[in-house]
């Protein structure tokens, strides 16, 4: 779900409040403006303090309205930006064209990574600290926060409450390319404890693949040159050009949302990958014989 309309945080829930008080505030003042000029032209002509309008209507109502708008909007930015407390967790979110890349903190300083999911802990503060190597991203999942842009070489951050369960769909708020619109993220909001137990599971290595295609699949992934992009722990796939794989399956979708994570669409997204999502730097793997192509799929889909 995408709507800023449905917090499920505090910062959320505080611009959702800042939006719809300036909203029902608008249309008061409209409505007694337009009050105001019906009056104005049905009533007979007769002698008027213009003064008094132009200081009262003109200059004091304005200046009340906009000043007290303004000290509203004011605490609401502050609360919104305010930092995580001390000892937060942090999570770092890079944007890509056009992917997310998370990194949470791991075992002995070594992060656990994962592409276009943000798992976080609910009742828990959590400063995401986002950045871009490439474009201007902006990061945005209007039912927890405002938005926050991913500048090249400017890392940025901002505070994520979920306080409830669930999958709250974010996306990129910036032009950053031909496939700015495909370019989703989901953030899984989970019970501390199911929170450390998949970090826990991400952590892990890859299982080595049994006998038959998943097996076969292994060896076509590193013949093909995917080891140069990918990285598969527990494998030599060292690459970060593309996503961290070692638990794609494990993932909700594939192509930061563009499409369902299962066998079919892992197979159309080897063999068609340019069309299905125009413009994104993984090649197409069409030229592999159908045996091949059907064992590469069975290896990525046992990833999990």
């Amino acid at each position: 779900m995408q709507s800023a309309l449905s917090p499920a945080g505090p910062a959320a829930r505080d611009i959702a409040s800042l939006t719809t008080l300036l909203t029902i505030g608008a249309s008061l003042i409209l409505l007694l403006v337009m009050g105001l000029l019906l009056y104005g032209a049905r009533r007979e002509p007769a002698p008027v303090s213009t003064g008094l309008w132009v200081v009262g209507g003109g200059l004091a109502f304005p200046v009340i309205v906009l000043f007290a708008l303004f000290l509203y909007g004011a605490r609401v930015t502050n609360t919104v930006m305010a930092p995580p407390p001390p000892g937060a967790l942090r999570i770092e979110v890079e944007g890509r064209q056009w992917w997310w890349e998370v990194r949470y903190p791991g075992a002995a300083g070594t992060p656990v990574v994962g592409a276009n999911e943000l798992h976080v802990p609910i009742g828990t503060a959590v400063e995401v600290i986002v950045t871009s190597p490439d474009v201007i991203h902006s990061f945005w999942v209007p039912s927890l926060g405002g938005k926050m842009d991913m500048t090249p070489g400017q890392p940025a951050r901002l505070a994520l409450h979920a306080e409830r369960p669930g999958v709250y769909r974010g996306q990129c708020a910036e032009y950053c390319g031909i496939q700015h619109a495909q370019m989703a993220l989901l953030v899984i909001a989970e019970p501390p404890e199911a929170f450390e137990a998949w970090v826990r599971a991400e952590a892990a290595p890859a299982q080595a693949p049994a006998e038959g295609d998943p097996a076969r699949g292994l060896a076509v992934f590193m013949a093909q040159g995917c080891a140069g992009c990918h990285t598969i722990r527990g494998t030599a796939a060292r690459g970060d050009l593309g996503p961290d794989l070692t638990h794609l399956a494990g993932r909700r979708t594939l192509a930061a949302g563009s499409l369902p994570n299962d066998a079919g669409a892992i197979r159309a997204w080897l063999a068609a990958g340019s069309a299905l999502k125009p413009g994104n730097r993984m090649p197409s793997y069409a030229h592999l014989d159908a045996a091949s192509l059907d064992a590469l799929t069975a290896y990525l889909a046992a990833l999990r």
